[in-house]
């Protein structure tokens, strides 16, 4: 399909992801939409198929979803409503009108185990709530014909809260952190992932892609780069994920293999290292 002919709805548009996509629609001159939760209740089945109706769409990306993943194991419903429920109403609009959608699904739905990159079709298994609802709300993406289940892991960008801008603010006040150093995943900036889904839909190459930065890394030594790179002297201790005892079960390997993306003649993105400089300069701290 070419970009003449495209109308790009972007849900959750005021978000990190989300806007980034926008922002390279925009750059591209493809008309879109981009809603977020005051626009359209994605989650209000009346209301999503009233917008659809009103708008002639031609693709989704669905970038809207819940991420608190703490937070998740407690607010379990509403976790499932946004994540499951959502996007099987984004999915019955793109079935009824014949439309392609792009899904953004995470490392989480993989358990975890040993230390080789996860491949897209090893054995799934979700280990906390937030996963749990990512994997179903694939199932509900797979009823459709034309899809994209984008697996990204370890996300920044502008807007809102990462890793990288919550270390920039310990920085200010603390001279030594506590941080997980045996999970291993790879960074990703929001920017390069959206100049590469804008890519995608370009084409017909529909399934489920492992999409991320190169290069692994454990969060201690990611937080490492970061106060190298900002010139901050901060004391960063390693700890077990099991020291850590955070709320959420989280996998110790998050590597994902991006083989079955690069055979389908996509272009390889940069390096973590690379993104996280790019960043800085993005942000004003370098």
């Amino acid at each position: 399909m070419s970009d003449e002919k495209k109308y790009v709805l972007v849900t959750g548009a005021t978000g990190q992801l989300g806007s980034d996509i926008v922002d390279e629609l925009n750059r591209r001159g493809i008309p879109n939409i981009g809603v977020g939760s005051a626009d359209l209740d994605i989650t209000d089945n009346e209301a999503v198929s009233k917008f659809f109706d009103s708008h002639k769409f031609s693709y989704v990306i669905h970038c809207a979803a819940y991420t608190k993943v703490d937070l998740a194991e407690d607010e379990k419903d509403l976790n499932y409503e946004i994540n499951v429920k959502g996007t099987s109403n984004l999915v019955s609009e793109c079935q009824k009108y014949n439309i392609p959608l792009v899904f953004f699904s995470t490392d989480y739905v993989f358990g975890g185990n040993g230390d080789k990159p996860f491949k897209e079709d090893d054995e799934t298994n979700p280990l906390c709530e937030y996963a749990k609802a990512k994997y179903l709300a694939e199932l509900e993406v797979k009823k459709l014909d034309k899809y994209f289940i984008i697996r990204i892991s370890w996300v920044f960008g502008k807007i809102g809260n990462n890793f990288i801008k919550t270390m920039i603010k310990l920085s200010e006040t603390k001279t030594e952190l506590n941080i997980v150093s045996d999970q291993i995943g790879s960074p990703t900036y929001t920017f390069d992932m959206a100049k590469a889904i804008v890519d995608m839909i370009n084409t017909d190459k529909y399934g489920i892609y492992h999409l991320t930065n190169e290069g692994f890394v454990s969060w201690a030594d990611f937080a490492r780069e970061i106060f190298k790179k900002i010139n901050k002297s901060i004391k960063v201790n390693d700890v077990t994920t099991e020291e850590y005892n955070a709320r959420a079960k989280r996998p110790k390997n998050s590597r994902l293999d991006k083989t079955k993306y690069l055979n389908a003649g996509f272009k390889k993105m940069p390096t973590w290292q690379d993104a996280l400089d790019r960043y800085l300069k993005e942000i004003n701290v370098i």
